[in-house]
């Protein structure tokens, strides 16, 4: 079996060679980018097994490089940034990060999470043939479809992953912290609206379903999938 490959992103000389060194005593193998640019067109070439993106970049920043890769992949990504505002937390979930650290950070706790999220990604693809339905919808993780009343229906990953999730655990509740594990990964801790967003995006798209369900909140602790 082949190494797995990590593209790393940064401008930062410095972290590159010292991101490489580890990563490639770790057993993995390693892609180079030191800007934007350089790390869109290298995650085309390469097919990396996983990004690790920091914010600040020339040509391109992370959160524009992000924004490429997630229009054509699912591959994880971990972004990385010197600014630790919840506000910046929020936008690397919504626009489709798998996790987040500030810097400084330690190697170790870095390797930990890449080492974590690679295994969540694996297991997701194992389980990936499963399927929900329920009266007039449809969640497929296997081909990231949703089906409403029989169509097809766009939808981000992100947003069918948590849909995916609520609707695998009918009429359990979930707190926005749970969901934030659960659908990003995320060890997370402080502003949740990422998931409030989410959910307000499905209500939209589901608005005019009837079914036996509904996706609820349940004031002052979180979200369920209702099933009467």
């Amino acid at each position: 079996m082949s190494a797995m490959k990590i593209l790393i992103a940064d401008d930062d000389r410095n972290i590159v060679e010292l991101l490489k060194l580890y990563l490639e005593k770790e057993g993995f193998t390693t892609v180079i980018a030191m800007n934007g640019k350089e790390a869109i067109a290298a995650f085309a070439k390469e097919k990396p097994d996983l990004v690790i993106l920091d914010v600040m970049m020339p040509e391109a920043d992370g959160w524009q490089v992000c924004k490429e890769i997630r229009k054509t992949s699912d591959t994880p990504i971990i972004m990385l940034t010197a600014k630790g505002e919840t506000f910046d937390k929020v936008l690397g979930l919504e626009l489709g990060a798998d996790d987040y650290m500030v810097k400084p950070f330690e190697t170790k706790e870095l390797i930990a999470r890449i080492k974590a999220v690679l295994r969540r990604s694996d297991t997701k693809e194992k389980a990936s043939s499963e399927e929900v339905s329920y009266e007039n919808i449809s969640v497929n993780l296997a081909n990231y479809e949703l089906k409403l009343n029989g169509n097809i229906i766009e939808i981000p990953p992100k947003e069918l992953e948590l849909l995916y999730f609520l609707a695998s655990n009918p009429n359990r509740v979930f707190t926005r912290e749970q969901l934030l594990e659960e659908v990003w990964g995320f060890d997370y801790f402080g502003d949740s609206r990422t998931v409030d967003v989410h959910i307000k995006r499905l209500r939209e798209k589901l608005e005019n379903v009837k079914g036996n369900w509904t996706l609820k909140t349940v004031w002052g602790v979180g979200y369920k999938f209702e099933v009467r």
